[in-house]
C-alpha cells in the first residue's frame, strides 16, 4: 500500500495539481486585494462616495445582549466582483495557451496524390460498377 502511494505522489499530474491549488491560492488573494483595495473604492468613489463593504441591510439592531443581524449585501457585491475578474483572467490565460498551441502545432499536410496508376485503375473500377 505505501508502494501504491508513493507512485501516486510521485505521478506528474498530481505535482501539477498540487501547483496549481498553491499558485491559484496565490492568485485569489491577488484578485481579492485588487477588488478590495483598488476597484471597490474607485467604483465607491464614482458612485458619490459609497464604501460597498459598509453597504447591509439590518434585520436586528444590535442590543446589549445580542449582536446586529444583517445582511451584508455590499461584502456580496465585492465577491462576484472578484468572481468575475478571476474567470475574465483564467478566460484570458486560456485563450493565451489555446493560441501558443495552435502556432506550435504545424498544419497537417495534404495527402499526397495517388499515383496514376491508381487513378486510372479507380476509374476502371467506377466505370464497371455503372455498368453492372
Amino acid at each position: 500500500m505505501l508502494k501504491d502511494f508513493k507512485a501516486f505522489i510521485q505521478r506528474g499530474n498530481v505535482i501539477d495539481l498540487a501547483v496549481a491549488v498553491i499558485v491559484g491560492g496565490a492568485f485569489g488573494k491577488i484578485v481579492a486585494s485588487l477588488v478590495d483595495d483598488v476597484i471597490m473604492p474607485l467604483l465607491g468613489k464614482m458612485m458619490l462616495g459609497i464604501n460597498f463593504s459598509e453597504l447591509k441591510w439590518v434585520l436586528e439592531a444590535a442590543t446589549e445582549a445580542s449582536d446586529e443581524v444583517a445582511v451584508n449585501y455590499g461584502m456580496f457585491i465585492q465577491n462576484i466582483v472578484d468572481f468575475l475578474i478571476i474567470a475574465f483572467v483564467i478566460f484570458l490565460a486560456i485563450r493565451f495557451m489555446q493560441k501558443l498551441k495552435k502556432q506550435a502545432e504545424p498544419e497537417a499536410e495534404a495527402p499526397a496524390a495517388p499515383a496514376e496508376d491508381i487513378v486510372l485503375l479507380q476509374e476502371i473500377r467506377d466505370l464497371l460498377k455503372v455498368k453492372n
